[in-house]
């Protein structure tokens, strides 16, 4: 039996007469280039979750680098963030003469733990990013405290995250902006690269909008030098259909992840922890072994697909030998580098599948005792 990580076309089956009409549709009304269908998904964006202003961009990285540069992040500065992430969340900050500074996860949900942020303030920290990693928001009213403390901004790196929820206010919506990519992998996901700032700071949302479109305003008249950074009027097309789905797709995400919790009892596994504040949306199923590169290679011998998010904390990546971080200064993201994988999951996936895969999982069990 041969199972996928992720299958998308699963989902696309599932609508691909709406698809197919709105990718058309697009094409026949010669609007290519922030036209009717980006506007039309900026605002159901916005309402979505809850705020004034969103902002389509080109993807998930550009909303995190348009909206650092909005808020004047620049050289010699410092943004908190965490080291088990991609590398997206550390990379804009660099990209704009700022240093990334992180703080260890918490063992648990795998976000930054929210009590090892305050002692990485300096007085060159201008802002916090929390990851709301694999779909479950970081504990946001401790972060907000502190950064309302020491007068920072926090930028939330949702990209995994959309129609997850903290004390029922969506991710997103708690910081002074919130950060989304429409990466074809992701719960809501396009056929392409895409991405979009959510944020309640008008005058934010207006810088962003102009960097967005090399500074220009009006055409050909340009204020600042910006980017070239526009969500396609295509991509939006795919999104505004999927939108209405997106709840539906994540509840069954929900199910899914439960049907795996029971199958893998009794396993050497340790299954996602939801937090109690916390609506879990899945972006992907984590689980954490011991064993966890042969337990990859036996699952491979027998047609299952795995992945590994992410192999290399920050702190040691290569590109950050600069920083002068090294081995052991965060054991924690370390030991979950070193331990977790991910499992296929997707809305689609059939029980017989999972059971499959959590079968496998606990003969490698036995043979390993």
């Amino acid at each position: 039996m041969e199972v996928k990580l992720l299958d998308l076309r699963a989902q696309y089956e599932t609508i691909k007469d709406e698809i197919n009409n709105a990718v058309i549709s697009t094409i026949e009304s010669g609007n290519y280039i922030l036209g009717p269908e980006v506007k039309k998904l900026e605002k159901d964006i916005a309402d979505y979750c809850g705020v004034k202003n969103a902002i389509g961009v080109a993807s998930g990285t550009d909303a995190l680098l348009l909206t650092l540069r909005a808020y004047g992040i620049g050289e010699g500065d410092e943004v908190i963030t965490t080291p088990f992430t991609f590398f997206a969340s550390a990379e804009t900050v660099s990209m704009l003469g700022a240093k990334p500074v992180f703080a260890d996860i918490d063992k648990d949900t795998y976000c930054i733990d929210a009590n090892k942020i305050e002692e990485k303030i300096t007085e060159k920290t201008k802002a916090i990013i929390p990851v709301h990693i694999f779909g479950q928001p970081c504990d946001m009213d401790k972060i907000m405290e502190i950064a309302k403390r020491h007068n920072l901004i926090v930028i939330e790196d949702a990209c995994q995250a959309i129609g997850s929820e903290y004390k029922g206010k969506r991710a997103g919506s708690m910081g002074n902006a919130g950060c989304f990519s429409f990466f074809p992998t992701k719960n809501l996901g396009g056929y392409g690269d895409g991405g979009m700032v959510v944020t309640n700071d008008d005058e934010i949302a207006d810088e962003i909008r102009l960097l967005r479109v090399h500074g220009m305003r009006p055409k050909y008249h340009h204020l600042v030098l910006g980017y070239n950074s526009r969500l396609d009027e295509i991509q939006a097309a795919i999104l505004n259909v999927k939108l209405k789905y997106l709840d539906g797709w994540n509840n069954k995400r929900a199910e899914n992840a439960e049907i795996y919790n029971e199958l893998l009892k009794g396993t050497k596994c340790k299954t996602p922890f939801k937090a109690d504040y916390a609506k879990h949306i899945y972006h992907l199923y984590i689980i954490q072994h011991e064993k966890r590169d042969e337990l990859i290679s036996y699952l491979k011998e027998n047609g299952v697909a795995t992945g590994i998010y992410y192999p290399i904390p920050l702190h040691l990546q290569k590109a950050y030998e600069s920083l002068g971080y090294k081995e052991g200064d965060f054991p924690i993201a370390e030991h979950a580098s070193k331990r977790t994988l991910a499992i296929p999951f997707y809305p689609e996936i059939d029980r017989k599948t999972q059971e499959y895969v959590a079968d496998l999982i606990k003969k490698f069990d036995l043979k390993n005792c």
